[in-house]
């Protein structure tokens, strides 16, 4: 007799079918028929939930045994799953933070809900695959249900913010790292160009003298700055309100639960991460989410400005003072155009993660009374921000920076071509005499050093000295300067 191909199940809106295998239920099916989205749901707060769900069954666990050893189980008026079941749902909670089961998960990333629909989800691949283990075939809820056992003392209402916020620091980890990385190799590229001048400009025009190394300071402790900040966004969202229920207030939830799951969750994890001490608000208000999104946006601007200082540099417009490397082919039609397209690769993403800002504020915003039902959407721009950024600085790192070059002979040649640098000339012959040898430059387009030979208005002697990468970097003139 063939294998029947569908399963019924039913909640109490009506009936539906459901392939007979599938471990996803009727719940699941509801939500995809009900939010047509087509942006998948991020892996990394799937397994975050994985590790909630089997934080929650362990503590469930222990609690039935503190309360065996204490008044015996048979005294406890309380639907009690067996210890084969919690092993079971431990088991399939494991799998989940192993990303198993990801082909399950078919609400998309933009739901309705506060995310109920996440979280039934889940719960149906949870106790479907624990009835597989416990010997049965996905729907027979007899062995486990997706609501009684797999969703035992949780409420979508501190199980989906919890679950977002492990994801959120086990991604702010890799991003840290991936700032650091990057910073490390900028660094390295101002040591090793800290005397190859350039000019340096103000408002797109010519300006003062300067050097690579100068400019790729500016990029190192702008990077340091935001590994700084990243590193305290850690203390801003590490207070998760599990065991909270529905609005804070522990509802349907034993209070030895309320007060061990989120250890429970600190040990499975190893992140710093705590029970708040008002779980009403930690259920109630998310201004943590919109601050740590602010500090990556602060990154993304960071990046953005880097990116588009390179991208000028090394175009034609600007002769090429850098030289990018070449990723790939620029056009279609014309043969030898090469892009700088890991430049617009990061402007485009940070500009996604400028507007995923404004989204976050505004629907944290729109939280009501009680809860913000909006936690989907919010949670899925925050964790597309992070990893937009951890792949920003990953490419950077990788095909930017590696293989950047400086085109110091031109470079140097440009600058003392330039009327800015009679600037560092103002100190010693004042500024009327320094205008016109830069008159006499532009006039004649001579160097600086052919005009002063016409002109004479300094020692050749004194002229090199000055225009030494040692003097020209130095901040600022001393008197011993103007005494020589």
């Amino acid at each position: 007799m063939p294998a029947t191909k569908y399963r019924i199940e039913q909640d109490f809106i009506g009936k539906k079918e459901i392939s007979a295998e599938s471990l996803y239920g009727i719940h699941s099916v509801r939500a995809r028929e009900n939010f047509p989205d087509q942006n998948q749901f991020h892996p990394e707060w799937f397994m975050a939930l994985g590790q909630v769900k089997k934080a929650c069954y362990l503590t469930a666990s222990d609690f039935f045994k503190r309360a065996n050893e204490k008044t015996g189980i048979q005294n406890i008026k309380i639907k009690i799953p067996s210890e084969k079941l919690l092993n079971a749902l431990i088991t399939a909670a494991g799998e989940i933070i192993q990303l198993q089961h990801f082909n399950s998960f078919i609400v998309p990333a933009i739901s309705g809900g506060a995310g109920t629909s996440i979280n039934l989800n889940v719960n149906e691949i949870i106790a479907n695959r624990a009835i597989q283990i416990l010997g049965g075939k996905p729907g027979e809820y007899r062995l486990a249900d997706p609501i009684e056992d797999a969703n035992l003392f949780q409420s979508t209402n501190d199980v989906i913010p919890s679950s977002l916020k492990v994801a959120t620091i086990q991604l702010l980890v890799s991003l840290e790292e991936s700032i650091n990385d990057l910073r490390i190799d900028i660094e390295q590229l101002e040591k090793k160009h800290i005397n190859d001048l350039r000019k340096g400009y103000t408002q797109m025009q010519e300006a003062v003298p300067s050097s690579f190394g100068r400019l790729f300071s500016t990029y190192s402790d702008a990077l340091s700055r935001d590994w700084w900040r990243i590193s305290k966004c850690f203390e801003r969202i590490k207070i998760i309100n599990l065991g909270g229920s529905a609005i804070g207030s522990g509802i349907t939830v034993p209070r030895f639960f309320i007060m061990e799951v989120s250890r429970t969750l600190q040990q499975i994890t190893q992140l710093p991460i705590t029970r708040g001490e008002n779980l009403y608000d930690a259920t109630n208000n998310l201004d943590s989410l919109v601050e740590v999104h602010g500090i990556l946006k602060a990154h993304a601007v960071n990046l953005e400005k880097m990116v588009n200082d390179i991208r000028l540099l090394s175009s034609d417009i600007a002769n090429k003072e850098l030289l990018i490397p070449r990723k790939q082919l620029g056009s279609s039609i014309m043969p030898g155009k090469v892009n700088p397209v890991i430049p617009e690769f990061v402007i485009s993403a940070a500009h996604k993660i400028y507007a995923n800002d404004s989204l976050i504020a505004s629907l944290c915003a729109q939280g009501c009374l009680e809860l913000n039902a909006y936690l989907p959407t919010i949670g899925h721009a925050l964790l597309e921000s992070l990893k937009l950024l951890i792949s920003c600085n990953k490419t950077l790192k990788e095909n930017l920076f590696a293989g950047l070059e400086i085109n110091t002979k031109s470079s140097l040649e440009a600058l003392f071509n330039s009327a800015s640098i009679t600037t560092a000339l103002v100190p010693y012959i004042g500024y009327n005499l320094s205008s016109k040898l830069a008159a006499h430059m532009i006039q004649n387009k001579q160097s600086i050093f052919e005009a002063n030979s016409d002109l004479q208005v300094i020692s050749e002697e004194k002229l090199q000295r000055i225009l030494k990468p040692g003097s020209l970097l130095k901040e600022g003139f001393t008197l011993n300067d103007l005494l020589d």
